[in-house]
């Protein structure tokens, strides 16, 4: 194979190699932002279970001064009931203790259903907090996870970097130029391999004399169509009956 070529091809593999590397690294501060999200969102649900628990307690607390209040009018009315001197009286009397009673009751029945209420907000806030702390957990391997991939991501690129430079002054001016002219025409893929008379990049058929002379990889041969260089990979050698 025509040395040019052969470093060419290595270079496009390294040029992929890097873009992987690179497009990696920038996806890292996302993926964290993302953690990040997701442990502020179960923050937020143990807040809103807070919350609904104060807002709970104060309705509680709320009722439970209603009823100390009617409580101590139907005290009054019980004292004053004794005083009374006529039937009418008597029996306004016994309509206030009477509607004061209920009251006390309706209220004592909302002090039930909130103490219900009370009691799955507290299991709600127990599971909330024991997602979140899981969460925590998770997060802080994931984040290690990443900050770990992140340095031998920056490393490998260095590396590939390395070697691409080592590549490229092996190869001469004018290859060299045809590859980078045809790269940035072509988002970053300047060589293709031709398989079964196409390109295999832009599947555009190529001449029979192309084909044939691409096959002797003896020279640099660009597509007609994409103008991508091309090269050929002969077929393995089959492996003797028996071996």
């Amino acid at each position: 194979m025509l040395p040019d070529l052969q470093h060419l091809i290595h270079l496009q593999e390294l040029d992929l190699a890097i873009e992987r590397c690179r497009r990696r690294i920038a996806e890292i501060p996302g993926l964290q932002q993302a953690l990040e999200a997701r442990i502020a969102a179960r923050r937020a649900d143990v807040q809103a279970v807070k919350d609904r628990i104060t807002a709970t307690g104060t309705s509680r607390r709320e009722i439970e001064k209603e009823v100390a209040a009617v409580q101590s009018r139907l005290s009054k009315y019980k004292d004053q009931l004794m005083a009374v001197k006529t039937n009418k009286e008597y029996q306004a009397m016994q309509s206030e203790i009477a509607t004061a009673e209920g009251l006390v009751r309706s209220q004592e029945d909302r002090l039930l259903d909130l103490m219900e209420v009370s009691e799955k907000e507290a299991a709600d806030l127990a599971a909330a907090e024991a997602a979140l702390k899981a969460d925590q957990a998770a997060v802080t391997a994931e984040h290690a996870a990443l900050e770990a991939e992140k340095t031998t991501q920056d490393a490998e690129c260095q590396r590939l970097t390395a070697e691409r430079g080592r590549v490229v002054s092996q190869i001469s001016r004018d290859a060299l130029a045809i590859f980078e002219r045809v790269a940035h025409g072509r988002k970053g893929i300047a060589v293709a391999e031709a398989k079964d008379g196409l390109c295999v990049e832009c599947h555009v058929r190529l001449r029979p004399q192309v084909f044939n002379e691409v096959r002797r990889n003896e020279k640099l041969i660009q597509c007609d169509s994409c103008t991508r260089i091309l090269y050929y990979v002969p077929p393995a050698a089959a492996q003797p009956a028996g071996s």
